[in-house]
């Protein structure tokens, strides 16, 4: 119970806990539940790092593998725009060309990311989401 034991430690540490945290500690209580489940599991090294990884980026909606650009992969969204219902960034043209609308994160010296429309990178199938980070210099003084 380490693990456990360290979580609570570390979220009452940051105040995670308080009343006065986001969510009124909600979030806190929400991790301890998921940090509990996952120590019930009884994971070894390698199978604990495998679930945290899978864990991580399908709770962050992403794909475990390429998008195909299959046709059961999109979702119309109007106006002949497709979503691919896999990577909720990437989108379809009625002319067939596909992007990814999170190609690009542009970066200030404050290190603040943001999109804009030139974030959108045409691709190609298949496609592994990636996006590029292009720091922004700092205006001259």
């Amino acid at each position: 119970m380490a693990l456990v034991e360290h979580a609570r430690r570390e979220l009452q540490a940051a105040g995670l806990f308080d009343k006065d945290a986001d969510y009124d500690g909600m979030v806190a209580e929400a991790v301890m539940e998921l940090i509990q489940k996952f120590a019930d599991q009884g994971h070894s090294g390698a199978s604990a790092s495998m679930t945290r990884q899978l864990f991580a980026k399908l709770a962050n909606f992403q794909p475990l593998g390429p998008l195909t650009g299959a046709d059961d992969e999109w979702n119309d969204v109007g106006h002949g725009v497709w979503q691919n219902n896999r990577c909720s960034h990437v989108f379809k043209e009625a002319d067939g060309r596909a992007y990814d609308s999170q190609g690009i994160v542009f970066e200030e010296p404050n290190g603040s990311q943001y999109l804009s429309s030139g974030s959108r990178v045409f691709i190609e199938f298949p496609y592994t989401p990636k996006t590029e980070v292009v720091k922004r210099d700092a205006p001259p003084a």
